[in-house]
Protein backbone atom coordinates (compact mmCIF):
# COMPACT_ATOMS: atom_id res chain seq x y z
CA UNK A 1 0.00 0.00 0.00
CA UNK A 2 1.38 3.68 -0.77
CA UNK A 3 1.82 5.52 1.82
CA UNK A 4 -0.25 8.94 2.62
CA UNK A 5 1.43 12.05 1.14
CA UNK A 6 0.12 15.65 1.75
CA UNK A 7 1.13 18.75 0.71
CA UNK A 8 1.44 22.15 2.19
CA UNK A 9 3.32 25.09 0.53
CA UNK A 10 5.48 24.70 -2.36
CA UNK A 11 8.95 23.76 -1.79
CA UNK A 12 7.71 22.89 1.91
CA UNK A 13 7.66 19.91 4.18
CA UNK A 14 5.91 20.07 7.15
CA UNK A 15 6.19 17.42 9.34
CA UNK A 16 2.73 16.23 11.26
CA UNK A 17 3.09 15.09 14.62
CA UNK A 18 2.94 10.94 15.06
CA UNK A 19 4.18 8.05 17.23
CA UNK A 20 7.45 8.88 18.54
CA UNK A 21 8.09 5.25 17.69
CA UNK A 22 6.88 6.19 14.16
CA UNK A 23 9.64 6.34 11.39
CA UNK A 24 7.75 7.06 9.09
CA UNK A 25 5.04 10.48 9.55
CA UNK A 26 2.94 12.30 7.49
CA UNK A 27 4.83 14.97 5.01
CA UNK A 28 2.67 17.40 3.95
CA UNK A 29 3.44 19.09 0.95
CA UNK A 30 0.73 21.43 -1.00
CA UNK A 31 -1.92 20.54 1.55
CA UNK A 32 -3.22 17.80 -0.56
CA UNK A 33 -4.93 14.45 1.05
CA UNK A 34 -5.24 11.42 0.34
CA UNK A 35 -4.05 7.44 0.34
CA UNK A 36 -3.80 5.43 2.81
CA UNK A 37 -2.71 5.64 6.75
CA UNK A 38 -0.99 2.92 7.88
CA UNK A 39 0.69 4.55 10.92
CA UNK A 40 -0.29 7.04 14.01
CA UNK A 41 -0.77 10.57 11.91
CA UNK A 42 -2.21 13.94 13.16
CA UNK A 43 -2.74 16.25 10.79
CA UNK A 44 -2.43 20.33 11.77
CA UNK A 45 -4.97 22.16 12.41
CA UNK A 46 -3.30 25.77 10.79
CA UNK A 47 -3.59 23.43 7.69
CA UNK A 48 -6.78 23.67 5.50
CA UNK A 49 -6.36 20.45 4.08
CA UNK A 50 -7.52 19.28 0.61
CA UNK A 51 -9.51 16.08 -0.25
CA UNK A 52 -8.38 15.29 -3.48
CA UNK A 53 -8.95 11.05 -3.79
CA UNK A 54 -9.92 8.30 -1.34
CA UNK A 55 -8.35 8.39 1.94
CA UNK A 56 -8.01 4.64 3.70
CA UNK A 57 -7.41 4.78 7.40
CA UNK A 58 -6.25 0.85 7.05
CA UNK A 59 -5.75 -1.66 9.27
CA UNK A 60 -3.78 -0.62 12.52
CA UNK A 61 -3.37 2.80 11.19
CA UNK A 62 -4.76 6.11 13.14
CA UNK A 63 -5.59 9.61 12.28
CA UNK A 64 -6.39 11.98 14.80
CA UNK A 65 -7.55 15.27 13.31
CA UNK A 66 -7.54 18.24 16.08
CA UNK A 67 -9.93 20.68 16.77
CA UNK A 68 -10.22 23.40 14.40
CA UNK A 69 -8.95 21.47 11.40
CA UNK A 70 -10.94 22.07 8.06
CA UNK A 71 -10.68 19.36 5.29
CA UNK A 72 -12.54 20.43 2.02
CA UNK A 73 -13.28 18.01 -0.52
CA UNK A 74 -12.94 18.01 -4.18
CA UNK A 75 -15.78 17.37 -6.00
CA UNK A 76 -16.52 13.35 -7.03
CA UNK A 77 -17.74 10.07 -6.12
CA UNK A 78 -14.04 8.63 -4.86
CA UNK A 79 -13.47 11.83 -2.43
CA UNK A 80 -14.35 10.12 0.49
CA UNK A 81 -12.78 9.28 4.46
CA UNK A 82 -13.17 5.82 4.82
CA UNK A 83 -11.85 4.03 8.24
CA UNK A 84 -10.87 0.24 7.51
CA UNK A 85 -11.38 -2.96 9.70
CA UNK A 86 -8.76 -2.56 11.95
CA UNK A 87 -8.20 1.05 11.56
CA UNK A 88 -9.04 4.05 13.87
CA UNK A 89 -10.15 7.83 13.71
CA UNK A 90 -9.79 10.50 16.37
CA UNK A 91 -11.45 13.55 15.56
CA UNK A 92 -11.51 16.00 18.42
CA UNK A 93 -13.23 18.59 17.52
CA UNK A 94 -14.83 21.20 20.49
CA UNK A 95 -17.62 23.37 20.82
CA UNK A 96 -15.32 26.31 20.29
CA UNK A 97 -13.18 24.91 17.42
CA UNK A 98 -15.30 21.77 15.70
CA UNK A 99 -13.64 20.03 12.73
CA UNK A 100 -15.00 20.67 9.44
CA UNK A 101 -14.98 18.27 6.64
CA UNK A 102 -17.24 19.67 3.48
CA UNK A 103 -16.92 20.21 -0.37
CA UNK A 104 -14.27 22.19 -1.92
CA UNK A 105 -16.75 23.32 -4.48
CA UNK A 106 -17.05 27.70 -4.76
CA UNK A 107 -20.48 27.32 -4.62
CA UNK A 108 -21.10 23.73 -2.59
CA UNK A 109 -24.23 21.78 -2.55
CA UNK A 110 -25.63 18.53 -1.96
CA UNK A 111 -23.37 15.07 -2.97
CA UNK A 112 -20.77 16.91 -3.80
CA UNK A 113 -18.10 14.47 -1.90
CA UNK A 114 -18.39 10.95 -0.77
CA UNK A 115 -18.55 11.61 3.41
CA UNK A 116 -17.53 9.69 6.29
CA UNK A 117 -17.66 5.90 6.09
CA UNK A 118 -16.31 3.83 9.13
CA UNK A 119 -16.25 0.12 9.27
CA UNK A 120 -15.97 -2.20 12.34
CA UNK A 121 -15.64 -5.62 13.12
CA UNK A 122 -19.01 -5.62 15.27
CA UNK A 123 -21.80 -8.22 14.65
CA UNK A 124 -24.38 -7.78 11.57
CA UNK A 125 -27.49 -10.17 11.12
CA UNK A 126 -26.79 -12.69 9.16
CA UNK A 127 -27.46 -16.81 9.29
CA UNK A 128 -27.11 -19.15 12.55
CA UNK A 129 -23.73 -20.84 13.34
CA UNK A 130 -21.69 -18.23 11.12
CA UNK A 131 -20.02 -14.91 11.70
CA UNK A 132 -20.99 -12.31 9.30
CA UNK A 133 -19.02 -9.80 7.43
CA UNK A 134 -19.90 -7.76 4.57
CA UNK A 135 -18.44 -5.61 1.68
CA UNK A 136 -18.50 -1.47 1.96
CA UNK A 137 -20.87 -0.15 -0.53
CA UNK A 138 -18.58 2.28 -2.02
CA UNK A 139 -15.15 -0.15 -2.15
CA UNK A 140 -16.14 -4.10 -2.29
CA UNK A 141 -12.99 -5.05 -1.23
CA UNK A 142 -13.15 -3.59 2.34
CA UNK A 143 -14.68 -5.75 4.68
CA UNK A 144 -16.80 -5.21 7.74
CA UNK A 145 -18.63 -7.14 10.16
CA UNK A 146 -17.28 -10.16 12.48
CA UNK A 147 -18.20 -10.84 16.14
CA UNK A 148 -16.20 -8.13 18.81
CA UNK A 149 -19.05 -5.94 19.76
CA UNK A 150 -17.14 -4.02 21.93
CA UNK A 151 -14.97 -3.07 18.62
CA UNK A 152 -13.17 0.25 19.17
CA UNK A 153 -13.44 2.50 16.19
CA UNK A 154 -12.07 5.91 17.76
CA UNK A 155 -13.68 8.50 18.94
CA UNK A 156 -15.59 11.50 17.21
CA UNK A 157 -16.67 14.90 19.00
CA UNK A 158 -18.24 17.88 17.30
CA UNK A 159 -17.92 17.21 14.00
CA UNK A 160 -19.39 18.95 10.89
CA UNK A 161 -20.23 16.73 7.98
CA UNK A 162 -21.41 18.98 4.64
CA UNK A 163 -22.49 18.64 1.42
CA UNK A 164 -21.59 14.61 1.60
CA UNK A 165 -23.46 11.61 -0.20
CA UNK A 166 -22.04 11.79 -3.94
CA UNK A 167 -23.04 8.39 -6.03
CA UNK A 168 -21.75 6.08 -8.89
CA UNK A 169 -25.33 5.15 -9.42
CA UNK A 170 -28.33 5.05 -7.69
CA UNK A 171 -27.72 1.79 -5.89
CA UNK A 172 -24.26 2.70 -4.92
CA UNK A 173 -24.50 5.73 -3.06
CA UNK A 174 -22.28 7.50 0.37
CA UNK A 175 -24.57 8.62 2.91
CA UNK A 176 -23.58 11.60 5.54
CA UNK A 177 -22.14 8.87 7.81
CA UNK A 178 -22.42 5.58 7.65
CA UNK A 179 -21.23 3.15 10.63
CA UNK A 180 -20.60 -0.17 9.49
CA UNK A 181 -20.53 -2.79 11.78
CA UNK A 182 -19.42 -0.55 14.17
CA UNK A 183 -18.63 -1.54 17.83
CA UNK A 184 -19.24 -0.13 21.43
CA UNK A 185 -16.04 1.03 22.08
CA UNK A 186 -16.35 3.55 19.61
CA UNK A 187 -17.63 6.74 21.11
CA UNK A 188 -19.77 9.48 18.35
CA UNK A 189 -21.34 12.80 19.93
CA UNK A 190 -21.86 15.98 18.83
CA UNK A 191 -22.51 15.70 14.87
CA UNK A 192 -23.81 18.43 12.37
CA UNK A 193 -24.72 16.88 8.74
CA UNK A 194 -25.90 18.89 5.97
CA UNK A 195 -27.27 18.20 2.62
CA UNK A 196 -26.28 14.55 1.98
CA UNK A 197 -27.46 13.35 -0.88
CA UNK A 198 -28.44 9.73 0.90
CA UNK A 199 -29.53 9.42 4.14
CA UNK A 200 -28.19 11.44 7.04
CA UNK A 201 -26.46 8.65 8.90
CA UNK A 202 -27.10 5.07 8.38
CA UNK A 203 -26.00 2.05 10.68
CA UNK A 204 -25.41 -0.90 8.87
CA UNK A 205 -25.28 -3.50 11.77
CA UNK A 206 -23.25 -3.29 14.92
CA UNK A 207 -23.45 -1.89 18.24
CA UNK A 208 -21.93 1.67 18.31
CA UNK A 209 -24.09 4.22 19.84
CA UNK A 210 -24.44 7.92 18.86
CA UNK A 211 -25.41 11.43 20.91
CA UNK A 212 -26.54 14.78 20.21
CA UNK A 213 -27.03 14.41 15.93
CA UNK A 214 -28.31 17.22 13.66
CA UNK A 215 -29.13 16.57 10.14
CA UNK A 216 -30.41 19.03 7.86
CA UNK A 217 -32.08 18.47 4.05
CA UNK A 218 -30.80 14.93 4.03
CA UNK A 219 -32.23 14.02 0.21
CA UNK A 220 -33.14 10.62 1.50
CA UNK A 221 -34.07 9.68 5.04
CA UNK A 222 -32.47 11.43 8.26
CA UNK A 223 -32.03 8.26 10.62
CA UNK A 224 -31.43 4.89 8.40
CA UNK A 225 -30.99 1.49 10.22
CA UNK A 226 -30.42 -1.96 8.65
CA UNK A 227 -28.88 -5.03 9.29
CA UNK A 228 -29.05 -5.77 12.42
CA UNK A 229 -27.96 -2.51 14.56
CA UNK A 230 -27.95 -2.86 18.26
CA UNK A 231 -26.99 0.57 19.93
CA UNK A 232 -28.83 3.71 20.69
CA UNK A 233 -29.45 6.81 19.20
CA UNK A 234 -30.01 9.68 21.96
CA UNK A 235 -30.91 13.32 21.33
CA UNK A 236 -31.30 13.67 17.63
CA UNK A 237 -33.01 16.23 15.46
CA UNK A 238 -33.71 15.87 11.39
CA UNK A 239 -35.41 18.77 9.45
CA UNK A 240 -36.41 19.29 6.12
CA UNK A 241 -36.48 22.62 5.27
CA UNK A 242 -38.76 25.90 3.89
CA UNK A 243 -38.10 24.77 0.01
CA UNK A 244 -36.54 21.08 0.72
CA UNK A 245 -37.02 18.21 -2.24
CA UNK A 246 -36.04 15.46 -2.42
CA UNK A 247 -34.89 13.07 -5.51
CA UNK A 248 -35.68 10.15 -3.90
CA UNK A 249 -39.54 8.00 -4.28
CA UNK A 250 -39.73 7.76 -0.87
CA UNK A 251 -38.21 9.80 1.47
CA UNK A 252 -38.60 9.22 5.41
CA UNK A 253 -37.71 10.77 9.00
CA UNK A 254 -36.98 7.04 10.39
CA UNK A 255 -36.54 4.27 7.89
CA UNK A 256 -35.63 1.26 10.12
CA UNK A 257 -35.21 -2.28 9.06
CA UNK A 258 -33.84 -5.43 10.37
CA UNK A 259 -31.63 -6.99 7.74
CA UNK A 260 -29.85 -5.73 4.75
CA UNK A 261 -32.65 -4.83 2.02
CA UNK A 262 -35.23 -7.67 3.45
CA UNK A 263 -33.25 -10.68 1.61
CA UNK A 264 -32.67 -12.54 4.78
CA UNK A 265 -35.79 -12.91 6.97
CA UNK A 266 -34.70 -15.54 8.72
CA UNK A 267 -31.19 -14.22 9.79
CA UNK A 268 -30.58 -13.80 13.68
CA UNK A 269 -29.49 -10.81 15.56
CA UNK A 270 -31.69 -8.31 13.72
CA UNK A 271 -31.88 -5.12 14.30
CA UNK A 272 -32.76 -4.46 18.01
CA UNK A 273 -32.34 -1.08 19.09
CA UNK A 274 -33.54 2.49 21.06
CA UNK A 275 -33.79 5.98 19.75
CA UNK A 276 -34.43 8.47 22.56
CA UNK A 277 -35.89 11.94 22.65
CA UNK A 278 -35.92 12.45 18.99
CA UNK A 279 -37.54 15.28 16.84
CA UNK A 280 -38.56 15.06 12.90
CA UNK A 281 -39.91 17.91 11.40
CA UNK A 282 -40.98 18.82 7.47
CA UNK A 283 -41.40 22.62 6.89
CA UNK A 284 -41.43 22.11 2.65
CA UNK A 285 -44.09 21.16 0.93
CA UNK A 286 -42.80 17.91 -0.04
CA UNK A 287 -44.39 15.18 1.24
CA UNK A 288 -42.45 12.81 3.55
CA UNK A 289 -43.42 9.25 2.88
CA UNK A 290 -43.25 7.87 6.80
CA UNK A 291 -41.95 9.97 9.72
CA UNK A 292 -41.19 6.29 11.14
CA UNK A 293 -41.08 3.20 8.79
CA UNK A 294 -39.82 0.16 11.04
CA UNK A 295 -39.77 -3.09 8.80
CA UNK A 296 -38.54 -6.04 7.86
CA UNK A 297 -37.84 -7.85 11.15
CA UNK A 298 -36.64 -5.07 13.52
CA UNK A 299 -37.41 -4.39 16.57
CA UNK A 300 -37.38 -0.77 18.09
CA UNK A 301 -37.71 0.68 21.23
CA UNK A 302 -38.48 4.40 20.63
CA UNK A 303 -39.25 7.41 23.46
CA UNK A 304 -39.81 10.49 23.39
CA UNK A 305 -40.05 11.43 19.24
CA UNK A 306 -41.81 14.44 18.14
CA UNK A 307 -43.20 14.59 15.08
CA UNK A 308 -44.00 18.17 13.35
CA UNK A 309 -45.66 18.46 9.91
CA UNK A 310 -47.35 20.65 8.33
CA UNK A 311 -50.92 20.23 7.08
CA UNK A 312 -50.42 16.83 4.48
CA UNK A 313 -46.87 17.30 4.29
CA UNK A 314 -46.16 13.70 6.03
CA UNK A 315 -48.22 10.67 4.46
CA UNK A 316 -47.87 8.25 7.58
CA UNK A 317 -46.99 8.58 10.62
CA UNK A 318 -45.92 5.66 11.35
CA UNK A 319 -45.58 2.38 9.13
CA UNK A 320 -45.35 -1.16 10.22
CA UNK A 321 -45.73 -2.58 7.14
CA UNK A 322 -43.63 -3.82 4.44
CA UNK A 323 -43.63 -6.63 1.18
CA UNK A 324 -40.20 -8.26 3.13
CA UNK A 325 -41.21 -8.34 6.46
CA UNK A 326 -43.35 -6.33 8.85
CA UNK A 327 -41.37 -4.14 12.21
CA UNK A 328 -42.34 -6.43 15.00
CA UNK A 329 -44.84 -6.99 17.80
CA UNK A 330 -41.83 -6.28 20.47
CA UNK A 331 -41.46 -3.11 19.55
CA UNK A 332 -42.62 0.12 21.28
CA UNK A 333 -42.87 3.60 19.82
CA UNK A 334 -44.30 6.71 21.76
CA UNK A 335 -44.92 9.49 20.25
CA UNK A 336 -46.55 12.93 19.42
CA UNK A 337 -47.40 15.16 16.21
CA UNK A 338 -47.97 18.88 16.21
CA UNK A 339 -49.11 20.28 12.93
CA UNK A 340 -49.62 17.40 10.41
CA UNK A 341 -53.09 16.43 9.23
CA UNK A 342 -52.25 12.99 8.88
CA UNK A 343 -53.15 10.29 11.99
CA UNK A 344 -52.08 7.56 9.84
CA UNK A 345 -50.67 4.48 11.98
CA UNK A 346 -50.32 0.80 10.32
CA UNK A 347 -49.76 -1.88 13.11
CA UNK A 348 -50.94 -5.21 11.86
CA UNK A 349 -48.66 -7.19 14.19
CA UNK A 350 -49.60 -5.35 17.63
CA UNK A 351 -46.46 -3.76 18.66
CA UNK A 352 -47.55 -1.05 21.33
CA UNK A 353 -47.94 2.23 20.15
CA UNK A 354 -49.08 5.08 22.43
CA UNK A 355 -49.53 8.63 21.66
CA UNK A 356 -47.44 10.54 24.43
CA UNK A 357 -48.54 14.49 24.71
CA UNK A 358 -46.09 15.05 27.27
CA UNK A 359 -43.09 14.44 24.11
CA UNK A 360 -40.80 17.26 24.11
CA UNK A 361 -38.24 15.44 21.52
CA UNK A 362 -34.82 16.40 21.12
CA UNK A 363 -33.11 18.84 23.23
CA UNK A 364 -31.86 21.92 20.97
CA UNK A 365 -29.86 23.99 23.05
CA UNK A 366 -26.76 21.38 22.66
CA UNK A 367 -26.66 22.31 18.90
CA UNK A 368 -25.74 26.08 19.57
CA UNK A 369 -22.19 25.08 18.39
CA UNK A 370 -23.01 24.65 15.22
CA UNK A 371 -25.18 28.21 14.87
CA UNK A 372 -27.61 26.40 13.26
CA UNK A 373 -31.12 28.04 14.54
CA UNK A 374 -34.46 26.96 12.30
CA UNK A 375 -35.57 24.73 14.53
Amino acid sequence: MKNLVLIFAIFTLVFVSCDPKDDNPIVVVDNILSGDIENDSTLDASVEYILNGPLHVVNGGKLRIPAGTVIKAKKGFNKYILVETGGQIFINGTAEKPVTLTSAEATPSTGDWGGLVINGKAILSGATGKVTTSTTEIQPSALYGGNVDNDNSGEITYLKLLYTGAKSSADVEHNGLTLNGVGSGTKIENLFIVSAADDGVEFFGGSVSVKNLLVVNSDDDMFDVTQGWKGTLDNAFGIWEAGYASNESDPRGLELDGNLDGKTPDDINQSNFKFKNITVVNKSTFQMHDAIKLRRGATAEITNILIKGEGDNIKDIIDLVDGAGNGTAASKIDYKVTGATSTKVTNPDGATITVNAANTGADTSVFGWTSYTNF
